[in-house]
């Protein structure tokens, strides 16, 4: 009986991971062109509500930044 369920859950799964596909319900994903002036502090400040301190972070780990250096015309990807 075990071995039974063991296999119909491993069937099961492989189905699911094989089928499973993202719903693109995330919608299209958002980029900044970064212009004169601005920091990871003010994008953060005016993209995300809430602290700033956790959209700099997500800024920095979304487009792979040692620091927080940024400069005009660079391209962000927004989280």
């Amino acid at each position: 009986m075990f071995v039974r369920l063991f296999i119909v859950t491993v069937v099961a799964v492989g189905a699911w991971a094989l089928f499973a596909h993202d719903s693109g319900a995330g919608g299209p994903e958002r980029s900044y062109r970064v212009k004169a002036g601005d920091t990871l502090w003010s994008i953060a400040a005016d993209s995300y509500g809430g602290d700033p301190r956790e959209g700099v972070w997500k800024l920095r780990e979304r487009n792979h930044l040692e620091g927080t250096t940024i400069a005009p015309g660079q391209v962000l990807r927004l989280p």
